[in-house]
């Protein structure tokens, strides 16, 4: 089988910011590729020296182009343990899609036996679902399922593209406000991840974890916010309960967090969260993404979530929805059909009728 090498870049600091990553090289003598993370340069000192972020963030690309992943340097054990069975589960969702490969490693380090922080990172882009995950844990409602959540991550690349730099800062501006009303830091980080050229339904997660993976020195738990209820889980998906905790090292222990709750749930949730109700962030097709539209299908359900709980339209959303607009929505998958049940069933629960 073909091979993908990689090879650990020099971090390249410029102004405040600091630059890490790996360079891909197929073999033999092939092209090169490279994968970089960029963020604040006051967190440098908190980023691992082991290739497991960039394992997770090339393991993708390996199985799809069919090629064993040779790492340069160290690897934890329990990491490349967990691979192996994410790669059983994806390449049974979609077989003519994913191989599975072999991960070859200079050094394979031990299970991790040092004592480990007592503080957990999560992501955080300030919509409804990463809301609900860190306002939930910050304010001790998960019972002995709570973490000790102090730093947010915030993602450039992620659904704001590389070349939109002016609208990520205005959105990560209204998240860190969200973040630090609950006295959490948030870290803002870029990467060209997408410029590896998978589906980012696939992928989400392993993109994710990769950049939380930087910091597994730092946090014992990373907590990845669902997107959907276990009831409602239409598989493949790229963010899900079931593959997420495999992108775990012997460090960082990767948990999906809040998928018994549904989308109405989790608004209930942060009701009584005044920055959130101020700067919530869900939209994906608005021009400028740190504004909602209210007019795509993400957003209307988002209102009509806060409609179904008896709650006016909160400062968030710069204008209701209309009958006209909820009947003209077309093409709605699956998943969003799902998503509106719950909406109905919630506003049936609290006797919620009209508009």
């Amino acid at each position: 089988m073909k091979r993908l090498h990689l090879w650990m870049d020099e971090p390249v600091r410029s102004g405040d910011t600091v630059t890490v990553g790996v360079t891909i090289e197929d073999e033999p003598g092939g092209a090169r590729r490279k994968l970089w993370y960029r963020l604040q340069a006051r967190f440098a000192d908190n980023l691992t020296e082991s290739y497991n972020p960039f394992v997770v963030g090339t393991i993708s690309t390996a199985m799809r182009e069919s090629k064993d992943l040779v790492v340069h340097g160290e690897v934890s054990r329990k990491l490349l343990e967990n691979l192996e069975e994410f790669q059983a589960a994806w390449s049974l969702w979609l077989p003519r899609r994913y191989t599975r490969i072999e991960i070859i490693a200079d050094t394979e380090s031990d299970d991790y036996t040092g004592k480990k922080p007592d503080s957990a990172i999560a992501t955080f882009s300030g919509g409804v679902d990463s809301s609900f995950t860190v306002y939930r844990h910050r304010k001790g409602m998960c019972g002995r399922a709570n973490k000790k959540i102090t730093t947010g991550i915030i993602i450039h690349g992620f659904n704001i593209m590389l070349n939109r730099e002016d609208i990520f800062i205005r959105a990560a501006d209204k998240a860190e406000i969200m973040a630090n009303s609950l006295d959490m830091d948030l870290i803002r980080m870029a990467t060209n991840y997408r410029d590896l050229g998978d589906n980012f339904r696939f992928t989400v997660s392993s993109e994710i974890a990769s950049c939380m993976l930087l910091f597994e020195n730092s946090f014992s738990t990373g907590l990845i916010a669902s997107s959907e209820t276990y009831d409602n889980l239409t598989l493949p998906l790229g963010s899900n309960p079931i593959t997420d905790r495999l992108l775990s090292s012997d460090r960082l222990e990767l948990i999906h967090d809040g998928a018994a709750y549904s989308r109405s749930e989790k608004v209930e949730v942060i009701l009584n969260w005044p920055e959130a109700m101020k700067y919530l962030r869900v939209c994906w097709q608005e021009e400028n993404l740190e504004l909602n539209c209210c007019r795509c299908e993400k957003c209307i359900r988002t209102i009509l979530n806060f409609r179904a709980l008896g709650e006016g339209l909160p400062e968030c959303f710069q204008h209701d929805v209309t009958d006209k607009m909820i009947a003209d929505l077309k093409g709605l998958n699956e998943t969003s059909i799902g998503f509106f049940e719950q909406i109905i069933e919630q506003a049936n629960r609290r006797s919620v009728t009209g508009s």
